[in-house]
């Protein structure tokens, strides 16, 4: 029976690890995907290293020869993207090589062909792009890997749907006088993408807010954070608002006048309609890095 490629109608649903295989370089060039390889800047000493392409996008290590010292380390990276606009209608594949941090030459379906971005970089370009064979599996990598990926991945990656957890507390604050701060903390939600906001009364407050970016946990989950700076008034209620696609409506939480009564001679713990103190003794110039909070979705293969 004829072995099927990835992605046929009778091969097994297996994700597609993109091939680096590559047709073989001039003495002295990098090669694409396979063993040892001699770095061109190197060419003279013939320092030889050998790299491994691990998925999705993983680094080049360096090995050496048993006994042998380590005088540089020489890294090469390889990272395949695959770009998604409106499911799989428009789908762009993007192969980067990277060289010390440097990124040398890549190719993009946009394009066509690859593209050098060091003088390297535009002889290794112009070496593959004469080579038609090669250069219609790279093409193919849109249908082959991408699309490919996306079919057997979108039902967990990208139609899955976690509704967050939100909860207010009142943090002290080491910089300022006052009861505290109120502190949105909005958890364990999937997509990423998501959006605070604070509100006085019916106002919404867009000074003075400030957020930590929106961080994994690890768990394909997410969380926020997000700080009034301004101290809470007597006899005003504050109220966080959380929009998210897994929520048909938008999520409120209150925290009303009932505070400070609860806050007055707290320790460990703060009570009162709002929640409890959760966070204590941070330097929040440290951790606070930008206002307003949006997602962002990215795929990468």
């Amino acid at each position: 029976m004829t072995p099927q490629c990835p992605g046929s109608p009778t091969a097994p649903r297996t994700p597609h690890l993109d091939s680096t295989r590559a047709p073989p370089p001039p003495p002295g060039e990098f090669l694409e995907g396979r063993g040892l390889r001699t770095c061109p800047a190197l060419a003279m000493e013939r320092v030889a290293a050998a790299g491994a392409v691990l998925v999705p996008l993983v680094v080049l290590g360096v090995f050496l020869a048993a006994g042998a010292e380590l005088s540089e380390v020489f890294q090469e990276m390889v990272k395949s993207e695959c770009h998604f606009i409106n499911g799989t209608s428009r789908v762009r594949f993007v192969k980067r090589f990277v060289y010390n941090r440097e990124q040398y030459v890549h190719f993009d379906s946009d394009v066509g062909h690859f593209v050098g971005d060091s003088p390297y970089g535009e002889k290794v370009a112009r070496y593959w792009n004469r080579d038609p064979e090669w250069m219609e599996y790279r093409r193919d990598a849109v249908d082959r890997h991408c699309r490919h990926n996306y079919e057997l991945s979108s039902p967990f990656l990208v139609e899955r749907r976690v509704p967050p957890s939100v909860s207010i507390s009142l943090v002290p604050s080491s910089s300022q006088s006052g009861p505290g701060r109120l502190l949105c903390s909005v958890m364990d939600f999937y997509p990423a993408e998501i959006q605070v906001r604070w509100f006085q009364g019916q106002q919404e407050l867009s000074e003075h807010v400030v957020a930590t970016d929106v961080v994994p946990n690890g768990d394909l989950t997410y969380q926020v954070l997000v700080l009034l700076e301004t101290p809470p008034r007597r006899r005003v209620s504050y109220t966080c608002q959380v929009e998210h696609v897994s929520l048909e409506h938008p999520l409120r939480r209150q925290w009303g006048t009932a505070w400070l009564h609860s806050a007055s001679g707290c320790g460990g713990r703060t009570g009162g309609l709002g929640g409890e103190l959760i966070v204590a003794g941070i330097d929040w110039a440290g951790v606070w890095r930008s206002q307003g909070v949006t997602g962002r979705k990215v795929w990468m293969a």
